[in-house]
């Protein structure tokens, strides 16, 4: 009840005074006084808030938004930062939901045999197009490798094919992965152009009518399991102007499984077709199979909100630095019986109160740092990065100006680490100042242990980097220290079998806030230096971001 009392109050102080702002007493006197403010009771405080059963697991355009953005609003408010978007701490950004009928299936004919593979179970498909229906009736199936149009490699997986009013099938993942071959992409670590995302969009750009992707566990870095519940039920996305009808109509996994079969049909193997795959002089096969089904939906669109807070910088208030974090979660199901809440404790009511309590250190400054620092805490990062995308796409605070992005994504609760992980490493020049911050609190930088899952595309600062944007995401490693280490080690690893994305992830009494805070105090370290430097720090040559970032600077000097 006191948490339903505060959301009232809350709410209504939001909405009727957004432009209001609250004097911080200046009482921090030095940056260890403002550092020191980063704190476990407050930290938890805020977590406990958000991912309480009241917000119902934070789904977007859902009475859990309603709570969340204004709780978010007015913890911004009373640290004493600005709207961070005029007169408001909001960022409109529209949504629509999608809700695929289950009962449809996927036929496909050819080679004298008629096959029907089960939504779920076999097949999982949907469509971004905003449309009561979609189908593909009769689609030549084609199997096109990895999917993949990579100039800067010399590979072309649609070389000498029109694709148009066709079904693209397509591998996981990237050939470098397949070969473990350094000199072939990235090697073991995934590329954008491995993201299942990157693969419906070039399908899209190539005409085709349908883009099914084959589930393989290693490759995936999930299991089928995964596919099915996170493509299953109300699904959002943003509504451009298009409405989507610029994506192919279809978008789809199969399992191995039904692979095998298609193939096998068409007088093919599988693993010999993968393997040819992995030459740059692929060429796409027609399976001699056409592919029918039908998908009819249920539309809803809404409004949903970014949240923004600002504090303006005292000598360059046109360069800014962004702290960015999800404030969305799963939601709840009602028809699981019992406990149906996905909470988000961990992920990622952390991040959300990480950032906050990194702002109230800003804020407790007696004097604003030299550049202006912005709070972000973006929707929709469960349904494809949707927040943070509609933000990079539409931005407050021009990119150009944009010194770096910070991202905090499921804080590490279970004790102090030795080391401090970067995803994406050996990305940008933001590594440095983490090295520089990792050492005076003795621990060490070091890469993520799974780059083939590509963790770098899968979090909200890669909509900044697609922009230029320099952008780090670093979390707290495995080197747990101290007498209970190897228990913390056994509850870090539990989690991601037992909580992660399931109504399990709740705040418990076996939590750790230390290391959070230390990472929390990390990342204030980072923020201040980049604040304080007149340099604009960029991406490693060779990376795929830096031309994209060198454009966008000799714009803005011009």
């Amino acid at each position: 009840m006191k948490i339903c009392a505060y959301l009232a109050l809350a709410l209504s102080m939001v909405l009727t005074g957004c432009s209001q702002q609250t004097e911080v007493p200046e009482t921090a006197s030095s940056k260890t006084a403002a550092i020191d403010t980063i704190n476990a009771d407050d930290l938890l405080r805020r977590i406990e808030v958000l991912a309480s059963d009241e917000f119902e697991g934070r789904s977007p355009s859902s009475p859990g938004e309603e709570k969340t953005v204004a709780f978010i609003a007015n913890e911004f408010r009373q640290i004493g930062l600005a709207p961070g978007n005029g007169d408001s701490y909001f960022q409109g950004v529209p949504l629509v939901e999608i809700t695929a009928d289950p009962d449809t299936a996927l036929t496909v004919i050819g080679h004298d045999k008629n096959m029907t593979f089960a939504y779920g179970s076999e097949v999982m498909a949907w469509t971004k197009r905003v449309t009561d229906e979609v189908a593909i009736d009769n689609s030549e199936m084609v199997f096109v490798g990895y999917g993949v149009v990579a100039p800067e490699y010399n590979w072309n997986d649609y070389d000498g094919v029109d694709v148009k009013g066709k079904t693209v099938v397509m591998l996981v993942n990237d050939p470098g992965y397949a070969t473990q071959d350094p000199e072939l992409f990235n090697g073991n670590a995934m590329t954008y152009y491995g993201r299942w995302t990157y693969k419906y969009e070039e399908a899209a750009r190539q005409g085709a009518a349908g883009a099914i992707v084959i589930h393989e566990t290693e490759p995936a870095s999930y299991p089928w399991g995964v596919v099915s519940g996170s493509w299953s039920g109300p699904q959002f996305d943003l509504v451009p102007d298009d409405r989507n009808f610029s994506r192919v109509s279809i978008e789809g996994w199969v399992t191995r499984e039904v692979a095998e079969m298609l193939f096998n049909t068409a007088g093919m193997d599988l693993d010999e077709m993968k393997a040819a795959a992995l030459t740059g002089d692929f060429k796409p096969v027609s399976l001699g199979l056409n592919a029918s089904m039908k998908i009819r939906n249920n539309v809803r669109e809404s409004i949903s909100r970014n949240v923004l807070g600002y504090l303006e910088g005292s000598e360059r208030p046109n360069e800014y630095i962004i702290y960015v974090a999800h404030w969305d979660h799963i939601g709840k199901d009602d028809n699981i019986e019992g406990d149906g809440i996905y909470n988000g404790a961990v992920d990622n009511a952390t991040g959300v109160s990480g950032i906050i309590e990194i702002a109230k250190a800003f804020a407790s400054r007696e004097t604003a740092p030299p550049r202006s620092v912005v709070f972000m805490a973006v929707t929709a990062e469960e349904s494809g990065l949707l927040g943070s995308k509609h933000y990079a796409e539409n931005p407050i605070f021009p990119l150009s100006q944009t010194v770096a992005v910070i991202n905090i994504d499921s804080m590490d609760v279970y004790g102090e680490v030795n080391d401090i992980v970067v995803v994406g490493y050996g990305n940008s020049e933001l590594e440095e100042y983490l090295a520089d911050a990792a050492a005076q609190q003795g621990r060490t930088v070091k890469p993520e242990e799974h780059p083939e899952r590509g963790g770098f595309y899968r979090s909200d600062h890669f909509n900044f980097a697609k922009h230029g944007v320099p952008a780090l995401y670093a979390e707290g490693g495995s080197g747990y220290i101290g007498e209970h280490a190897q228990q913390a080690k056994t509850l870090s690893e539990a989690f991601v079998m037992e909580r992660y994305h399931k109504p399990a992830d709740e705040v418990l009494d076996t939590w750790d806030l230390t290391g959070a805070v230390k990472d929390l105090r990390l990342y204030y370290m980072i923020g201040e230096q980049l604040a304080t430097d007149t340099d604009f720090p960029n991406w490693y040559a060779g990376n795929e971001f830096r031309a994209i970032r060198d454009a966008s600077l000799q714009a803005a000097d011009k």
